[in-house]
């Protein structure tokens, strides 16, 4: 039985269901994308699932940066999780489909986490920004009750954009294609099978979406700028190095983050396209919550010290 029939609008039925074509319909190719995917999401979920596990044992990690570091680690294991399970499924099912409320539930559980990310990836910068460039006034500007109300901000903030899209998703007409050529559930390419006008949706996604995008991407940027000109005072070359270094680090992921997920939410919808971009969210949306436990967590000197205090005790 094949699934994959488009449905014409001249029959008057409306899609039910969405066949999910992942990143290629070869089976060997989907053979290795299940390896390989299988590999980061594991890596995925360990490397951020330790991070919990550290910052919860040992005490000398309850601080502003650890506690946003377990947000955004909450975060990406959400994140992940809400896409490659299915992905991977359907790499080893004849049966790709998934039905509308299991469609929409995904889109909005995955723009819920991306914004929110954003949004901490934004706190996150203006926490060092603080404690580089204000280390005096850093336990006031970043005290227990600040640093709580701002990953509220951010989850709150990122949920209510999620909502609002969804919401907005599912007043939409679907009588065409049920093909989906993409590994999950996105605003863009549900965009391009709608039969309904889009054009309120587009208007939304450009202005609630790109405030939530840009304005945490501009916050990160200006903290990062600031943070380049302190750097550039220390005195000492070694002690320049070791902070560029740092530095170098966390903008690359920010920048792949960023650079990504403007590319395929702020711009219009028709010239998306879901063969050529549809590669995009794995780099946003699979291998940055790979990389964050790495970059922001693991290399880390503390980190290493409560690992290796974790490991002594068992």
């Amino acid at each position: 039985m094949d699934p994959v029939e488009p449905m014409g609008r001249e029959n008057d039925t409306s899609v039910t269901k969405f066949i999910l074509l992942g990143l290629s319909s070869n089976p060997a190719e989907q053979l290795i994308l299940f390896g390989v995917f299988t590999a980061i999401y594991l890596v995925a979920l360990m490397g951020n699932m330790l991070i919990l596990l550290l910052v919860s044992l040992d005490s000398r990690l309850h601080t502003p940066m650890y506690f946003f570091l377990v947000n955004l680690s909450m975060v990406d294991i959400g994140y992940t999780s809400c896409t490659v399970p299915k992905m991977l499924a359907n790499y080893l099912s004849q049966d790709k489909s998934i039905s509308w409320a299991g469609c929409l539930s995904q889109m909005f559980f995955f723009i819920s986490f991306g914004g929110i990310e954003c949004l901490l990836l934004g706190v996150m910068a203006y926490n060092r920004y603080v404690a580089i460039c204000h280390p005096l006034q850093y336990g006031a500007f970043m005290s227990r009750r600040v640093c709580a109300l701002l990953a509220a901000a951010a989850w709150v903030m990122g949920l209510t954009n999620s909502a609002v899209h969804s919401s907005l998703m599912s007043i939409l007409s679907f009588c065409r294609s049920n093909i989906l050529h993409h590994f999950f559930c996105d605003i863009p390419p549900l965009f391009q099978l709608s039969c309904s006008d889009t054009q309120t949706n587009q208007a939304v996604t450009f202005a609630l979406g790109g405030a939530v995008i840009l304005g945490s991407f501009l916050g990160t940027l200006v903290s990062y700028v600031y943070i380049v000109m302190a750097v550039l005072r220390i005195r000492t070359r070694e002690g320049r190095l070791k902070a560029f270094s740092t530095c170098a680090s966390h903008l690359t992921v920010v920048s792949l983050y960023f650079g990504t997920i403007i590319f395929t939410y702020i711009r219009p919808n028709s010239t998306y396209s879901q063969d050529q971009d549809q590669a995009l969210p794995v780099l946003y949306g699979i291998v940055t919550p790979m990389l964050n436990p790495i970059i922001y967590s693991l290399r880390n000197k503390d980190v290493k010290r409560a690992l290796r205090k974790a490991l002594a005790r068992s």
